[in-house]
């Protein structure tokens, strides 16, 4: 009796190995499409907003006061989806974000003013708010007790992230040759409603993790009243710094991203060929995922941050001198340097906080950086309307090396 009941006990638990990986691998899919779609509308922003500049007449810093808001209440709003999340489960607002961000490029096509279209670009903000504090921890809290899986899966969903941004903006700027934009932007926002609709049955979280009762939940109160000081004071510097060096790097990569479709304007540039150009730019982003990733565990973190961020640097200042067609080519290169480095810091935070400040840190992570990156674009605007554009890329390109020494912080408190 005792062998038969040890059988069956062993049984059950490779029922439950399998349930567990199956499960694994959906929250993963579903969290990983989740940022694909969600990235994509938020990068296809750049695409459209030399027309919108056209269209409605605006200057550099309303054209980045414009990204600014996207940004801005993408980052503002996401502690506030975490929050949430912990009352209505993660499922709901995923699904209610994504849905939201394709309604308002719906609202965004219909409009006829430009008041209209930021109002529009705002929801899709708030939207777009959901995907990354929550997708992230779903596929964290999905491999918790497999920490080398984890960090492969996490690089998985982040690379996720950078397929919608190679694809989305490149299928409008070519469908823009027979399209208008509110037709795509019309189209766009339907895709965004079928994905949400798609995710409704896709996310398979556990029972406990959508309930506000039993053991799972009273763990998780404990912590929530702690919550409220890390997340303002309480994080080691080693974070603070990597927030810090993230807050720079975002700005840095928002600026470049949001004025680059204009360079390329002035050097001759369709609406087709700036999409080709974002797509090239993160065909490189998703080849840096991989490169420095390697790199991080060849030569460390401190090593491959200063490498991407000084190549950065040098790229930016390339490209504003070179003809179109070379300055294309040279696209895939800082895309490597500017994703790789992101990805670098991006598989830092879990390295600097307990497991049970995860999916805080990751929204203060993420508001911190997108906060600095919906900032930079207005800033960088205002100096191109006040000078020209050149040179305010180049200030872009000087901007990045702060990086420098707040990485050193950062590779000093990590664990060894």
């Amino acid at each position: 009796m005792n062998t038969k009941t040890s059988i069956t006990t062993e049984q059950h638990a490779a029922v439950l190995s399998k349930s567990d990986r199956k499960q694994q691998q959906q929250s993963l899919i579903a969290a990983s499409t989740a940022h694909a779609v969600h990235d994509g509308m938020t990068d296809l922003v750049y695409v459209l907003l030399p027309i919108w500049q056209s269209q409605f007449g605006i200057s550099y810093a309303i054209a980045g006061l414009m990204r600014g808001i996207y940004a801005g209440c993408m980052a503002g709003f996401q502690i506030q989806a975490s929050k949430f999340s912990e009352k209505y489960g993660r499922k709901t607002l995923l699904v209610g974000g994504t849905a939201l961000a394709g309604i308002a490029y719906i609202i965004a096509g219909q409009t006829a003013t430009l008041i209209g279209l930021i109002a529009a670009l705002a929801l899709a903000g708030i939207g777009a708010s959901t995907q990354h504090p929550l997708a992230s921890s779903l596929v964290a809290d999905a491999y918790d007790e497999d920490k080398l899986r984890s960090r492969s899966a996490l690089a998985t969903y982040n690379f996720a992230g950078d397929i919608g941004k190679m694809a989305l903006p490149a299928a409008v700027g070519v469908a823009l040759t027979w399209w208008s934009w509110r037709q795509s932007a019309g189209f766009v926002g339907l895709f965004g409603i079928a994905v949400a609709l798609w995710l409704v049955w896709a996310i398979r979280e556990k029972p406990h993790s959508q309930t506000s009762t039993g053991i799972e939940s009273k763990v998780e109160s404990q912590p929530e009243r702690v919550v409220t000081v890390k997340t303002y004071a309480s994080y080691s510097a080693g974070f603070h710094a990597l927030l810090a060096t993230g807050v720079v790097d975002t700005a840095t990569r928002m600026g470049f991203l949001t004025f680059l479709p204009f360079v390329l304007k002035d050097k001759g540039a369709t609406t087709a060929t700036i999409g080709l150009a974002l797509s090239l730019l993160f065909v490189g982003g998703a080849a840096g995922k991989l490169v420095c990733g390697y790199l991080g565990r060849r030569i460390g973190m401190l090593k491959t941050v200063w490498f991407t961020e000084i190549l950065t640097a040098i790229v930016i200042l390339c490209i504003l001198n070179l003809p179109l067609t070379i300055a294309l080519m040279t696209l895939p290169i800082i895309g490597l340097a500017l994703n790789g480095t992101s990805s670098v810091l991006y598989g830092s935070v879990p390295e600097l906080v307990d497991a049970s400040d995860r999916t805080r840190a990751f929204a203060l992570f993420y508001t911190g950086t997108i906060g600095g990156g919906a900032l930079s674009p207005i800033c960088f605007g205002w100096l191109g309307d006040h000078t020209n554009i050149v040179l305010a890329m180049q200030c872009v390109a000087a901007f990045v090396c702060l990086t420098l020494p707040l990485a050193w912080i950062v590779n000093r408190e990590l664990p060894k």
